[in-house]
């Protein structure tokens, strides 16, 4: 397969989700950034967060790579139209688009309300679905393209008080397999990378308050640590440029081997 170093130079990446530091969409806008690639980070109602972000990742480009940002609230009809038609004005071009943008749920099945039902729907599942609509005129044009949606190891199994986030994350693995079975052949690959607890802002925060946290989960965790951002931005990296384009429609987990029990 060669060295993939460098692989993203003169090509443009949209990464929706990536306002949030020590997040996943900050890690993969990092790590794109620093092989080259121009990014569009995309982001809900969080300007400072976003700003921050994108200064970080224009520190790590390289040659002309260059980092623009949009606010998107990507629960609301057409913003994901709107971002995508946002970044192609920008650069002219889409070679990979990350659907990483992302609601958890932390509510007991039985107390869901319709509203909270609706939005992470939307958030989780619709705004990939019509994110990745819009891109396809695009990336027809250009004979091709990438796909990458973060789903989660929740899509695969059950936890307490996930009800909505599985379901949605099952979904969008369904999902990367339809795309991928009727956009394998114009060469837009579709591919889904599913994390298991990684150390994010949430599990951060979570292990400040919660003495117990570390070992109950760890005791799931094959590997018995938490993963790292840049672990799934690697994997995310390696599905951006990889010519091993006979995976498609696949779903990676990169779990500690949580989902092995």
């Amino acid at each position: 397969m060669g060295n993939l170093d460098g692989q993203l130079v003169g090509k443009v990446a949209v990464i929706t989700g990536a306002s949030t530091e020590k997040g996943l969409g900050d890690a993969i806008g990092r790590r794109y950034a620093a092989e080259g690639a121009s990014l569009f980070l995309a982001a809900e109602g969080t300007a400072d967060g976003l700003a921050k972000v994108s200064e970080e990742c224009q520190k790590l480009c390289p040659g002309n790579g260059v980092v623009e940002t949009g606010l998107f609230d990507l629960s609301k009809p057409d913003a994901p139209e709107a971002m995508i038609a946002a970044a192609v004005a920008k650069f002219g071009r889409i070679d990979v688009l990350v659907n990483n943008a992302g609601i958890r749920d932390h509510v007991k099945f039985g107390d869901f309300t319709r509203e909270e039902f609706d939005k992470i729907v939307a958030v989780n599942v619709s705004a990939a679905f019509f994110a990745s609509q819009a891109v396809l005129p695009t990336m027809r044009e250009q004979g091709g393209g990438r796909i990458i949606h973060i789903a989660s190891q929740m899509g695969h199994i059950t936890f307490d008080n996930r009800a909505v986030y599985g379901l949605t994350k099952a979904a969008l693995i369904h999902l990367t397999k339809t795309m991928a079975y009727e956009l394998g052949r114009e060469n837009i690959i579709v591919n889904a990378i599913s994390p298991g607890p990684v150390l994010t802002q949430p599990i951060l925060d979570r292990l400040e308050n919660d003495p117990d946290y570390a070992e109950t989960r760890t005791s799931y965790l094959r590997s018995g640590r938490f993963g790292k951002p840049e672990e799934v931005a690697e994997l995310a990296y390696y599905l951006a440029v990889t010519d091993a384009t006979y995976m498609q429609g696949t779903d990676l987990l990169i779990d500690g081997g949580y989902t092995t029990h």
